[in-house]
């Protein structure tokens, strides 16, 4: 075929493509249509999308511990094991006031520690290199720290949370589809109008998604900044609680040293779930952590003001 045919098919092809395009669209938009013809009471529309997303939240969050230990492969750690690691859990816990935790050791992808459930009795996951680069009272901080998350149920608050802001990014998204439908077709339109072939249909349809999926995350980027704002609070209430636990600020600073001395930056799976290095500005604010330095500087200030007088752990 020469270029004018050529031509001629491709244009044929992008009008062919824009009707397409434009059928979808106005077929989406007559359901958008029809569902907002009748709309139920807002207020009923939110409790619907609000309470479905809690109750999903709630009962991810129950079983959320039996996926984690599996996806971890991580080991159940008995009394007999390991005797003087559980005495000093047993006292932290006691001082506290929470019950204390199952002890699990897995293969983390860094030294860390973290915890999964509620203060009525939660999972705290230990990798098994913190027992060899963290002295005892380092340890007995971390600990601490893992415990004031389950005694503060901030696992349960974030998972909920992240279950409502899931439900309406997915109403927002079935929203703002038919818009970009049409300008995904109009795109691909001009790319056959202009002679051009365009990339492979199922590549278009993923750009489409990942556009509208943009869209949405600007639109919710208030609700997504507060909520990982809210988890860097937390953490640092986790660290203020484990120093008037333990008494020592000195002892998370180091032990958080440690860990980050040991850790290269991991940007994977279960990134949310580790402490990390020094970041750019966006990934400070994207971040469920404080930067590591910010934490133990701040830890350095508060045994230097003398804000807590040491008490030792057996």
């Amino acid at each position: 075929m020469d270029s004018g045919g050529r031509r001629v098919l491709l244009v044929l092809t992008g009008v062919l493509s824009l009707a397409f395009y434009a059928v979808v669209a106005v077929a989406l938009a007559v359901v958008v249509s029809a569902v907002l013809a009748d709309p139920p009471s807002l207020w009923l529309v939110v409790v619907g999308v609000v309470g479905s997303a809690l109750v999903f939240g709630y009962v991810s969050y129950r079983a959320g511990a039996t996926r984690l230990l599996a996806a971890l492969d991580a080991r159940y750690v008995p009394p007999e094991t390991a005797p003087r690691l559980h005495e000093r859990l047993d006292e932290i816990a006691a001082r506290m006031g929470v019950q204390r935790p199952s002890v699990y050791v897995a293969a983390l992808d860094a030294p860390n520690a973290l915890a999964v459930g509620a203060r009525g009795g939660g999972v705290v996951v230990l990798d098994y290199r913190l027992a060899r680069i963290l002295r005892p009272e380092e340890l007995d901080a971390i600990l601490a720290h893992e415990l004031a998350h389950l005694e503060g149920y901030d696992g349960l608050v974030q998972t909920l949370a992240s279950s409502v802001l899931q439900s309406v990014a997915g109403v927002a998204f079935l929203a703002l589809l038919p818009v970009g439908v049409l300008v995904a077709g109009v795109s691909r339109t001009a790319t056959y109008l202009s002679a051009r072939q365009p990339a492979p249909f199922r590549v278009h349809l993923r750009r489409t998604h990942y556009r509208v999926g943009q869209l949405v995350v600007l639109a919710l980027l208030a609700f997504t900044l507060a909520l990982r704002a809210h988890s860097r609070r937390r953490e640092l209430a986790a660290d203020d609680r484990a120093v008037a636990v333990t008494g020592d600020p000195l002892a998370l600073a180091r032990g958080l040293w440690r860990i980050q001395r040991a850790s290269d930056p991991y940007r994977g799976l279960w990134s949310s779930l580790f402490v990390h290095g020094d970041e750019d500005a966006l990934s400070k604010l994207l971040a469920t952590h404080p930067p590591m330095d910010d934490r133990i500087e701040r830890l350095r200030e508060m045994a230097e003001a003398g804000e807590r007088v040491p008490v030792q752990i057996r």
